[in-house]
């Protein structure tokens, strides 16, 4: 219940609607519409890992909580990425609306193809597809970051086995840090953390 009335509050102050899941166009490759919750948002807005300086582009933004949050606790500029038209449309009725709505962008875009702009320099991920996209995706995100070194950190939410096995393989990321979630839900699920890795 507490978490609940957390989700409404932050939605209501934010001026956003967030809520809710969505898997009409999910299938084996992209997963459904389902945000973060708030208190995992305010533990990474709380590491000092995000600052108004750094960009963040959202991988499978959804309605755009992540970005309305992060901009408006950390004032770092965000981008959206949703391949979802429908969800897309909300994340940008959101943003006209949106206290933070000036730092952030939408684009609806495939995640796979979508050029990563060099200013971009911290990664947002909430299991929003498969490995074989993640792999298509980090192929851009170093095209990127060869094109414009920078420090690069990446963020994945409740990461399956799956993704950190990959993540382990890729040469260019260092293990950074791992932020415990899971005192913050029932049932002790080792998922419920967020690993960061790091590009430098």
């Amino acid at each position: 219940m507490k978490q609940d009335k957390n989700e409404i509050r932050w939605d209501k102050l934010l001026h956003i609607q967030t809520m809710g899941r969505d898997d009409s166009n999910s299938d084996q490759y992209r997963y459904p519409y389902e945000p973060t919750p708030y208190s995992v948002l305010e533990r990474l807005a709380n590491t000092g890992y995000i600052r108004k300086n750094n960009t963040l582009l959202d991988y499978g933004c959804g309605k755009g909580r992540v970005d309305f949050f992060l901009s408006y606790q950390t004032r770092c500029r965000s981008i959206g990425i949703e391949y979802d038209e429908r969800i897309y449309q909300k994340a940008v009725e959101n943003k006209d609306k949106a206290v933070s709505g000036g730092r952030t962008s939408m684009e609806l875009a495939n995640a796979e193809i979508f050029a990563v702009p060099e200013n971009a320099d911290r990664m947002y991920f909430f299991n929003p597809f498969s490995v074989e996209i993640l792999e298509k995706v980090m192929a851009r995100i170093l095209e990127s970051y060869y094109q414009n070194p920078r420090a690069i950190q990446l963020f994945f939410y409740y990461p399956s086995d799956e993704y950190i096995s990959y993540l382990m393989t890729i040469d260019e990321l260092v293990f950074v840090d791992e932020i415990s979630c899971n005192d913050l839900f029932p049932g002790q699920d080792p998922r419920e953390r967020i690993v960061i890795f790091e590009m430098s």
